[in-house]
């Protein structure tokens, strides 16, 4: 039986506000960091503020995602979080998505949690790829596939919408893997909107209806395409993803994890099978959140976005924080 017809709705609700805590608290810390031209010290304030207030959570939780396999990182995957004391719940995770963003102060930089269900998100090998094409809400579905050409989708979803080809935005990462992507998209007439980084930014800005994007192509990591489903999956999105297997190492990785088909198309559902709380911090300023401010007078201002799935609430959070009377970093 699910936990969430099994226990209080009202613990679920509470959890789920608890759960954007976590995100600002490593967003803050990551925020310290900003501009400052060290990626690992950017990352390590934010895993570890992120996981000193997992553990502050009433829940019995494990990373089934998370930062690494490493034992000894914080944040690994397999890692008990929590009190103990709780729901049992799963952890798909990143403390700081996009950690040369932060480094350099440019844009998209996220922290970003998802929780649900045990046993309900799939299980992906650690520093995979996936293939990746999301669109948002309202769209017929199965309305994109990533066996059609880029050409084939785009004229598919302009059809769907009543736009033109050209009226249509598309989110890429910008990778020279996605060079040749990148000039059939500009060759079929779409606009086309670059992220330095930030996967999960970037699909769901797809996702999200006043984002201006319409439909987000390309690959990405795989950890990473799991916690966008969940944030997709609050939204009522779609998504499509496949992992990239280029050699029999990738392929025995996939197998580790229970992956026996490492050519299936995944959607939504394939990927977060129970309902999902979902929470996203911003640390620089970017296409779904504003960044975190540190303040004069010991005070800090962040953006978040909290959602969950069983019942479709969208909050937008800016808070005020006051750094010397909280638990947030100082």
């Amino acid at each position: 039986m699910s936990i969430y017809s099994a226990t209080l709705p009202v613990l679920d609700r509470n959890l789920a506000l608890e759960v954007v805590r976590v995100t600002e608290s490593s967003a803050l810390a990551a925020a310290r960091q900003t501009g400052r031209g060290d990626e690992r010290a950017a990352d390590q304030a934010a895993c570890s503020a992120m996981r000193h207030a997992l553990n502050g959570l009433a829940m019995d939780g494990v990373i089934v995602n998370g930062e690494g396999d490493d034992a000894s990182q914080p944040l690994h995957t397999g890692e008990k979080v929590g009190t103990g004391k709780g729901p049992k719940v799963d952890i798909v995770l990143t403390a700081l998505e996009g950690r040369s963003i932060c480094a350099r102060g440019a844009h998209n930089a996220l922290s970003v949690v998802a929780m649900t269900e045990e046993g309900s998100f799939l299980k992906v090998p650690q520093q995979s790829y996936m293939e990746k094409i999301v669109v948002g809400a309202g769209l017929p579905a199965g309305l994109l596939d990533l066996d059609s050409t880029p050409e084939e989708n785009l004229s598919r979803l302009a059809e769907a919408k009543g736009l033109t080809i050209s009226e249509l935005t598309v989110s890429v990462l910008d990778r020279p893997r996605h060079g040749e992507l990148i000039e059939r998209l500009y060759a079929a007439g779409v606009r086309v909107t670059l992220f330095d980084d930030g996967d999960v930014s970037g699909a769901l800005a797809a996702g999200l209806p006043d984002s201006g994007v319409d439909v987000y192509m390309g690959s990405g990591g795989a950890a990473q395409g799991v916690l966008a489903a969940a944030g997709l999956k609050c939204l009522g999105a779609q998504m499509q993803c496949r992992l990239l297997c280029r050699s029999e190492q990738d392929h025995a990785a996939a197998r580790r994890v229970g992956i026996a088909d490492t050519r299936r198309k995944w959607n939504i559902e394939d990927m977060v099978r129970g309902e999902v709380m979902f929470a996203a911090t911003g640390i620089t300023d970017g296409h779904v959140l504003k960044g975190a401010r540190l303040l004069p007078g010991n005070r800090a201002e962040s953006h978040s976005l909290v959602m969950r799935s069983a019942t479709g609430t969208i909050r937008h959070l800016s808070v005020q924080h006051d750094l010397s009377r909280s638990h947030l970093p100082a």
